[in-house]
């Protein structure tokens, strides 16, 4: 039984019009025409996509404009700043906080999500709490999964190992590391591998977050990906060094990505508020070129990572703005934005594992309905999103502009 019609809608991966067939909560059919006793959706020729991936994003430090300064600088006075902050979150502050950015989300389309939580002896698990509280509460728009990580450190943080634990007990979704706050970055490193072993879980780390390509944590990284076999299971953010590197040593380290299976985030908006402020002049943009990396075979994506903090104090939850602001900044014109488009949609969807992800018959009916009649203008002109589905109902609606002409 077809419970829902879309009809001529225009999908990236084929020409002309078609519809789809919704049935439950799962992609049904996709025909040039379907007759059944539905309810019909007339796009009118719109693009339809796979709802927006989002892999990397702190729902527990964002929203915090007007509690700092934000004169702190670069990467290790935004730490400092959060720090500062984090001793007067409580769950509840927390998890307001985190509702608001997850609303913001669901109406730009995103219907996946992977979030950090800071955990450590000064914030306890009171931030996880509220997350995964979050994770339940949501769950009819958005499917979130819980990382939780020692930013400001693990072996020279006494008490923080213990809670991670206890949070990864406690229904935490993966394990992340940060091994450049760490006094022993290598053993951080190890001991994230161990717990993602003991637990049977992935691994997100921040690593090579500055602009000295002489040395990388990823190293470490992928020495012990294959030396534990967990290739497909680990992703890295930011790693601004990368933008760094000349054309043959970025080749190498794109081919012992794809060899090892780590994937790479790219999270334009923090990197480049970041990054390069030491400069004075010919600043570095500090993006990972992860569509580059791509045409490597590395599975990569574009993430928000942090909104409206001294990390950055910009944002709205839009994937298609940070895919938008990527392009800008890294080069990709019209010739690449399906492969921009790709790095929200089907390339993060593998680094999450989504099995039953995409536009086709038998996946399940996560999709979101821009205002544009192709992938071209929907990344180029920034198209709003009309509505989105999760599980084959409607979780937001958007009226589209009118123009009052006298």
């Amino acid at each position: 039984m077809i419970d829902l019609i879309v009809r001529n809608a225009h999908l990236r991966d084929r020409d002309g019009l078609w519809d789809i067939g919704i049935s439950g909560q799962s992609i049904a059919a996709i025909e040039r025409r379907i007759t059944a006793d539905a309810r019909i959706e007339n796009l009118e020729g719109r693009l339809v996509l796979p709802g927006f991936c989002d892999t990397h994003v702190h729902l527990d430090k964002a929203c915090l404009l007007g509690r700092s300064d934000h004169r702190h600088g670069a990467l290790a006075g935004a730490i400092a700043a959060i720090s500062r902050l984090k001793a007067g979150f409580t769950a509840e502050d927390v998890y307001a906080r985190g509702a608001r950015c997850l609303e913001m989300a669901i109406v730009q389309g995103t219907t996946h999500m992977r979030t950090h939580v800071e955990i450590d002896p000064v914030i306890g698990l009171r931030a996880f709490e509220a997350i995964r509280q979050l994770r339940d509460d949501y769950r009819w728009a958005l499917d979130l999964s819980i990382c939780v990580f020692p930013q400001e450190g693990l072996l020279n943080n006494p008490g923080t190992d213990e809670l991670m634990v206890m949070a990864l007990e406690g229904g935490a979704d993966l394990v992340g590391g940060c091994p450049y706050t760490d006094s022993d970055p290598h053993a951080h490193v190890a001991r994230i591998f161990d717990l993602a072993e003991r637990f049977d879980i992935d691994i997100d780390f921040h690593l090579d977050f500055d602009l000295d390509p002489g040395w990388m944590h990823l190293d470490a990284v992928l020495a012990e990906t294959r030396a534990r076999e967990r290739g497909g299971r680990v992703a890295v953010g930011h790693a601004t060094k990368l933008s760094a590197l000349a054309p043959a040593p970025l080749a190498q380290v794109m081919a012992r990505l794809a060899d090892a299976g780590v994937a790479v985030t790219a999270l334009p908006a923090t990197d480049l508020y970041l990054m390069g402020r030491d400069h004075t002049e010919n600043v570095p943009r500090g993006v990972a070129p992860v569509h580059r990396l791509a045409e490597g075979g590395v599975c990569c994506s574009i993430a928000t990572n942090n909104v409206l903090n001294p990390f950055t104090p910009f944002g709205d939850f839009s994937l298609l703005r940070m895919a938008n602001l990527y392009a800008n900044v890294c080069h990709a014109g019209p010739d690449r934005f399906a492969q921009v488009l790709d790095l929200i949609t089907t390339s993060p969807a593998r680094l999450l594992n989504l099995p039953d992800y995409g536009t086709r018959v038998g996946a399940v009916a996560d999709l979101v309905v821009l205002d544009a009649p192709d992938q071209i203008e929907a990344l180029g002109a920034l198209a709003m999103p009309l509505f989105a589905l999760k599980r084959g109902r409607k979780t937001f609606a958007r009226a589209r502009p009118e123009l009052m002409a006298p």
